[in-house]
């Protein structure tokens, strides 16, 4: 199971870091939809299968939702749909107005850095911003994959204990991929698929902490009170 989830935290990371190589060829072969089918509720797949999906075509999309600050971006990031802002924000981003919620590197960025450091783990993805969605899912994946191994005898029971506390510690930071997702399901209208993928995602990290890791919900400045 653990490598299992290693897998699919991977795949979601290349993703959302713009690796669209990666995720033409995952919905080519059709993996998205193969792990959407095993959950207990009904998710859409039309999207996530067939091979007329083109590298390319999907960098443009992912650009759009992304990057390119417009009328269909996204904030791929935990800090842009915090409902407070962080106490220290500044910013002269036109996108954003100093002491509202929103900012880029709040504190969302904070805990997750130090979740990072905790374990010795230095992301690679995300453009160096730390609650990058693909940073996020980058630290999940290295953190099953380390479970794995332990797993495999590699380690003490301790050592697996604290494994999977960092996995639950970091599964109760991941409520804001509900907005996540529904920011990405209206502003991704036209083909769909990184809607459909965002919606897997926000089904598996839910699924996850409830039945894998079984993390305890905690209140946070990415959910409602």
């Amino acid at each position: 199971m653990a490598t299992a989830r290693a897998r699919l935290y991977g795949l979601l990371a290349a993703t959302f870091d713009g690796e669209t190589e990666t995720t033409a060829a995952a919905l080519d072969r059709g993996a998205f939809a193969a792990v959407a089918d095993v959950f207990p509720i009904d998710i859409e797949t039309a999207d996530l299968r067939g091979d007329g999906y083109d590298a390319d075509a999907l960098g443009v999309g992912y650009d759009n939702l992304f990057v390119v600050p417009g009328t269909h971006y996204v904030p791929p990031f935990a800090s842009a749909h915090a409902t407070d802002p962080s106490e220290a924000f500044e910013s002269d981003s036109r996108y954003h107005t100093a002491g509202e919620a929103g900012e880029l590197l709040g504190d969302p960025a904070a805990d997750m850095a130090k979740l990072y450091a905790a374990a010795g783990f230095s992301p690679e993805r995300g453009d160096e911003i730390p609650d990058h969605v693909a940073a996020c899912f980058e630290f999940m994946r290295a953190l099953c994959e380390r479970e794995a191994a332990l797993l495999e005898g590699e380690g003490t029971e301790a050592d697996l204990r604290a494994v999977r506390e960092l996995q639950s510690r970091t599964l109760s930071r991941l409520g804001w991929i509900d907005r996540f997702e529904a920011a990405v399901a209206s502003s991704d209208t036209v083909e769909g698929v990184f809607a459909a993928i965002a919606r897997l995602a926000r089904t598996f990290t839910a699924w996850d902490a409830r039945e894998v890791v079984q993390t305890e919900p905690q209140p946070s400045e990415t959910t409602p009170s």
